[in-house]
């Protein structure tokens, strides 16, 4: 069967997705199926079914420019330890204007390269939106900060968004993440490295941020969705979930309180790392 962008934003709709509303989007193609349009399409139906009036946004993160995420250390294996410092030195400093989004899929990159989109500034995990709120909820995302109170998604709270999940589980719920900020007062920190430019050219910049551990999202999602928050559909073929940002958020601290100990968090060096969206 071939969806379309008709087709789409009716399915879209029924679901719950509200016109003037801001959306959230993760969205697998392959488990969509065969749309006319490609994700070309599948973003003009989320901006259907959100109206003119609405704000679309999606997770462009650049999950590679880091010398400890798995994309690097996959792209490194097997090289000496001279080819490791030059492909070090080759690597390009982020850009939001140009740098492809990694793994996230093809909805994801095609709402980043869309006309008029807005990029959040974060290296590592940065956002795009489209639509009148694009710009507001984009900026100030510091540097520092991936997924917490300085970042689109504690902008996102702030206006009530939703957050559609489409042919993709909870464990690829960016949402979930700004649980781990407020779980607890002082939530396990380590350190992060990328590649940045400051006006002189690339070079690699460290930092500390929030542990961020995705693990346990599947079994913190299952939870969640014995709430009534959760609306279940279809877009086209995909298995769909719609729910309220705020009410995630706040379900992912408690349970993470009751559920993690901070003293057993993953290492200070571990891998930051994004579920790739097929």
């Amino acid at each position: 069967m071939m969806f379309t962008r008709y087709s789409l934003a009716r399915d879209l709709t029924a679901l719950g997705v509200r016109v003037g509303g801001v959306l959230l989007v993760h969205a697998s193609m392959r488990s969509i199926g065969r749309v006319l349009g490609g994700a070309s399409a599948v973003v003009g139906a989320l901006c259907d079914a959100l109206g003119a009036g609405g704000t679309l946004v999606v997770l462009t993160a650049t999950e590679g420019n880091s010398d400890t995420s798995r994309a690097y250390l996959r792209k490194v294996a097997g090289m000496t330890d001279a080819e490791t410092a030059d492909y070090r030195a080759s690597m390009p400093a982020f850009d939001p204007l140009t740098s492809p989004s990694s793994g996230m899929g093809k909805v994801a990159e095609c709402v980043r390269t869309t006309a008029g989109a807005v990029r959040s500034a974060h290296p590592q995990s940065s956002f795009a939106a489209v639509g009148p709120l694009a710009a507001a909820l984009m900026d100030g995302h510091a540097p520092e900060c991936h997924l917490g109170e300085e970042s689109p998604l504690a902008r996102l709270c702030e206006v009530e968004a939703s957050v559609l999940l489409i042919g993709v589980g909870y464990d690829q719920c960016t949402a979930f993440h700004l649980g781990e900020y407020r779980y607890t007062e002082r939530p396990p920190r380590r350190s992060y490295r990328c590649v940045r430019d400051f006006g002189q050219g690339p070079q690699w910049w460290q930092y500390e941020d929030v542990v961020l551990d995705d693990g346990d999202f599947g079994e913190l999602g299952t939870a969640f969705e014995t709430t009534e928050a959760v609306r279940l559909g279809r877009i086209g073929n995909a298995e769909s979930r719609l729910f309220p940002i705020g009410g995630a958020v706040r379900f992912a601290a408690k349970w993470l309180a009751e559920h993690r100990d901070p003293k057993d968090s993953p290492p200070t060096q571990g891998h930051l790392t994004y579920a790739s969206f097929p």
